[in-house]
Order: C-alpha cells, then sequence, then structure tokens
C-alpha cells in the first residue's frame, strides 16, 4: 500500500511539477511579446515624426519657397513663417532668392552708327518679384539656378549692347562737349531693350542698367582724336569771331559814346561861354553905368590883351589909347588925351614891349 501511494505520490507529484511549467513557459512568451511591440509602436512613432517634420518647411524673409509636385510648380509661399507640404517624393521645396542681383556683361567689342568701334562694358541690377506667377516663370526657366540665370542674362546684355550702340554715333558718346554727351539716352535705351525680354523669358524684373567702362580702340583713338582737334579749332575760330566782332562792337560803342560826350560838352561849353559873355556884358555896363572911367580903363585893358601876345613888339604914343592907363592911371583920365600936357608926354613917344 505503501509503495502504491509513494507512486502514486510520484506521479501526482510529478504532473504537479510538469503542470507548473507549462504555465511558468506560457508567462514568459506572454512577458517578452510586450517590449516587442513598443518597440514597433517606437518605430512608427519616429516614421511618422520624421514624415511630419520632412513635411514642414521654414519660408524666410527675401525669399519665395515654391512647392514643386513631380517637378511641376503647384504653390507659390511668399509669406515668412511655417508652411506644410507632402512628404518626397511627391512634393519638393525650390527656394527662390528675391533680393537683388547684379550681373555685369564683360568688355564687348561694339560698332557705332557712324562705323567706329568701341568697347563697352555695361552691369543689369535684376531680381525676381514677389509675385507668384514671376515665382513660376522663373523656376520653370532657370529651375532656381541664380549662376545660370545670370550666365544667361549676361549673354542677352551682350547682343543687346551690339544693337543699341549701333543706334548712336561716336561722338554722342565721346565728346568734349558735355551738351553732347548721350550716356543717358544709351542707358535708356539698352535697359528698354532688355527688360521686356528678360520678363518675358525669365521673369526677372530690371531694376537699372548702366556701362562700368567704355574705351576706344587704337584706330577709334586717332580717329576720335582727329576729330575732337577739329572741334577745338573750330570752336576756337568761332569763339575769335565773336571776340572779335564784339571788340568791334565795343570800340563802335565806345566812339559814339565819346562823340556824344563831346558833342554834348560842347553845347554845354558854349552855354556857359554865352552866359559868361551875357553875363560879363552886363558886368560891364552896370561898370560904365557907374564909373564911366573904370569902364574905359577895363576895355582898354581888355584890348591890350587881345592884341598883344608874349613876343609882340608895338611902338606906340603912351599918351594915346590904350596905353595911356599905365601912364596916367584911372584917375589922372581926361577926355582928350591929345589935350594932355606933361614933361616930355607930345616931344617923346616911347618904346612898350609886352612879355606876357
Amino acid at each position: 500500500m505503501s509503495l502504491f501511494h509513494s507512486h502514486a505520490d510520484g506521479h501526482g507529484h510529478g504532473h504537479g511539477h510538469g503542470h507548473h511549467h507549462h504555465h511558468d513557459g506560457g508567462d514568459a512568451q506572454a512577458a517578452g511579446g510586450g517590449p516587442f511591440y513598443i518597440r514597433v509602436l517606437l518605430a512608427l512613432l519616429c516614421v511618422v515624426v520624421a514624415i511630419a517634420v520632412a513635411s514642414f518647411i521654414s519660408v524666410r524673409a527675401g525669399e519665395a519657397s515654391v512647392i514643386t509636385r513631380f517637378g511641376q510648380p503647384v504653390r507659390v509661399l511668399l509669406e515668412p513663417g511655417l508652411a506644410w507640404h507632402l512628404p518626397a517624393p511627391i512634393e519638393a521645396v525650390v527656394p527662390v532668392d528675391l533680393r537683388l542681383h547684379t550681373t555685369s556683361s564683360g568688355l564687348q567689342d561694339v560698332g557705332t552708327r557712324d562705323g567706329l568701334r568701341i568697347i563697352v562694358q555695361a552691369y543689369v541690377a535684376w531680381r525676381v518679384a514677389a509675385d507668384p506667377n514671376d515665382v513660376r516663370r522663373f523656376v520653370r526657366a532657370v529651375g532656381n539656378q541664380p549662376d545660370e540665370a545670370a550666365q544667361q542674362i549676361r549673354s542677352l546684355l551682350g547682343s543687346s549692347l551690339q544693337t543699341t550702340s549701333a543706334g548712336f554715333d561716336l561722338a554722342s558718346l565721346v565728346n568734349t562737349n558735355p551738351s553732347q554727351v548721350r550716356i543717358a539716352a544709351f542707358e535708356d535705351a539698352l535697359r528698354a531693350q532688355i527688360d521686356a525680354q528678360l520678363y518675358s523669358a525669365y521673369g526677372v524684373h530690371v531694376v537699372q542698367v548702366g556701362l562700368e567702362r567704355l574705351t576706344l580702340p587704337a584706330v577709334t583713338l586717332a580717329a576720335t582724336v582727329s576729330r575732337m582737334s577739329a572741334e577745338r579749332e573750330t570752336v576756337a575760330a568761332q569763339r575769335t569771331a565773336d571776340g572779335n566782332r564784339e571788340a568791334a562792337q565795343i570800340r563802335s560803342d565806345a566812339d559814339r559814346d565819346a562823340r556824344l560826350a563831346v558833342a554834348d560838352a560842347n553845347v554845354k561849353a558854349a552855354e556857359i561861354e554865352a552866359q559868361s559873355r551875357k553875363d560879363a556884358a552886363a558886368i560891364y555896363g552896370n561898370t560904365y553905368a557907374g564909373n564911366p572911367r573904370l569902364y574905359t580903363m577895363l576895355r582898354s585893358l581888355d584890348t591890350l590883351d587881345a592884341v598883344v601876345s608874349a613876343n609882340t613888339n608895338l611902338i606906340l604914343r603912351t599918351d594915346a589909347a590904350p596905353f595911356q592907363a599905365l601912364v596916367q592911371g584911372p584917375t589922372e583920365l581926361r577926355a582928350d588925351p591929345v589935350t594932355q600936357s606933361g614933361p616930355g608926354s607930345a616931344s617923346a613917344s616911347k618904346k612898350v614891349r609886352s612879355a606876357r
């Protein structure tokens, strides 16, 4: 009985032990499946986050972002900030710089309207406008490659220089007379020619066009110097002729003014002389009326002043007028100078020499 029970107990104990191990294996399998599912979920979450991050873009100031779907532009984002798009390879983002760019043509040998050659270098300042249509046109034309755009603009600028210079003479570009220089008109014509072409082809707006350099080849330089020398000689001759004409006019005006001044002076002198004679006659008349003897003496002196000069020799009687005033004086004058008596007055004559 004990053996049977022992066996039974052993069997029961073994069965119970086996059953216990079976449940432990199931629990271990369940415990091992939990971390696997968590890892899968974490991986999926990382993929979702990566896709979400890749679907957001940041639009910077001074830049436009073009959303392309399988290579074709579908949206243009202009406002700075965050934006969303479908992840690659469905949609891609192409940034477009909206800032000002400057491109130079390099030195170009071009011909002028009068058949001479010049070497010019021009520049163009351009930008893509903040307009969706212009941005799409620029992306389609150059694929948002600024270097490629600058190269194409440089080529167009060079060909436009050839066409524009053919409409201007060299004298309108290089001249010693500033009023004949038309550099501004040349730049305006160049801008008008390339502005429409750049916009229609690339969606680019021209902001400014200018000439950086303008030089002359040796042959053109010699011809230009000869032309300038001839122009300066012509100008000098013209100015000399103008100066001579003005000088002659000034001399003529001066002679005329001098003649008028002399004539006016003569008229005034004649008027003054006539007035002085009139005043003298009035004075003589008043003197004669007041003192006839004094008047007679003054008139005698006036007569002496009129007839006697520095080299005059006169032999006259001293008792005869008008010399009697010198001998007798005004107080001794008589009405009849012939009846005067005095020592030697009637018997002798004296020689009088005036040394005025």
